[in-house]
């Protein structure tokens, strides 16, 4: 099974006659993803042509919805246009919000998320690289051909380590890889998959990444710890980032000892949640983690890599 995303997801590309609307949606169809509209008002009614598919373009979501009852839209429009194309999406009644789309204003962030969560609709970002099951359905930027079908379930703010840590464990594979995005305001959050892959059949162990700033990965060791029954392996990105400095995601930032990588490594340890120091080490400890419950390892020769 997967959480948020199947086989059975049909996907609409908010912003798809763009520049990068058109080259991942042709990435999206080429793993497989159900691409069955995209929206623009100024060019509803024409189709684009990707190697042989062709994909209508509609002049709202709701058109698209009741064209071809899309229930998933990735958005790949400007920052100033973000927060009205996810406020339609969730009037059109979409139930998944994929915003790719990096540099929205904090302000129309917390009111897009936030009236989407009054109409019943997930948002998974902003700033994003979206989330894949693999084998089955990928909505977003993600890479199709890094990993496949398995048993461990990511959730991860920075989509840099969720494609390496997804590389690494390539011979084990996954249920569904979530990249949360970084920024300050997201719409999902590490709690939210956390209970999603403690509620899936197929998703054996889970494993976290977190970086600097917030206090997410606080709240999700609370969380784990009164709630996770499965093992939870983790990586926090930034322990060696200077006090006071933003680094890479705008919600990256410590102040103090608030936020800071060994605040959240300890937090999660304590929680019961093995915390690699590199990415490597993550994947080693979750080949370990993998090796005690037994019967989901990778061969020698796997597991050999991703410990070297």
């Amino acid at each position: 099974m997967a959480i948020y995303l199947t086989k059975e997801s049909k996907v609409l590309v908010q912003g798809m006659t763009g520049a990068e609307g058109m080259k991942h949606t042709r990435r999206m169809l080429a793993a497989g993803t159900d691409v069955v509209g995209g929206v623009n008002p100024r060019k509803a009614g024409r189709s684009v042509d990707f190697d042989g598919r062709a994909v209508p373009v509609f002049g709202s979501v709701g058109e698209g919805i009741e064209h071809t009852g899309a229930d998933v839209t990735v958005v790949f429009v400007p920052p100033a246009f973000a927060r009205a194309a996810v406020v339609e999406a969730a009037d059109a009644g979409i139930g998944l919000a994929v915003v790719i789309t990096e540099g929205i204003p904090v302000h129309d962030a917390v009111a897009l998320t936030s009236h989407a969560r009054a109409r019943g609709t997930r948002v998974i970002g902003p700033n994003c690289p979206g989330l894949i099951t693999p084998g089955q359905s990928n909505a977003g930027i993600v890479p199709p051909d890094i990993a496949k079908p398995g048993r461990i379930g990511l959730v991860s703010k920075s989509g840099t380590l969720t494609y390496q840590l997804m590389h690494e464990l390539r011979d084990v594979g996954f249920s569904t890889c979530v990249g949360i995005g970084g920024d300050p305001v997201v719409g999902t959050s590490h709690i939210d998959c956390l209970t999603a892959f403690q509620d899936d059949p197929d998703t054996e162990l889970i494993v976290l990444i977190g970086e600097i700033g917030g206090d997410a990965e606080e709240r999700a060791a609370a969380h784990i710890r009164e709630h996770v029954t499965k093992p939870v392996v983790g990586y926090i990105a930034g322990f060696t980032a200077p006090e006071g400095k933003t680094m890479g995601h705008a919600g990256a930032i410590v102040s103090g000892s608030s936020g800071t990588a060994r605040a959240k490594k300890e937090a999660l340890e304590a929680a019961g949640v093995r915390v690699g120091s590199t990415p490597t080490e993550t994947a080693r400890h979750v080949l370990e983690a993998l090796d005690v419950l037994g019967g989901a390892a990778p061969d020698d020769a796997a597991r050999d890599g991703a410990r070297a």
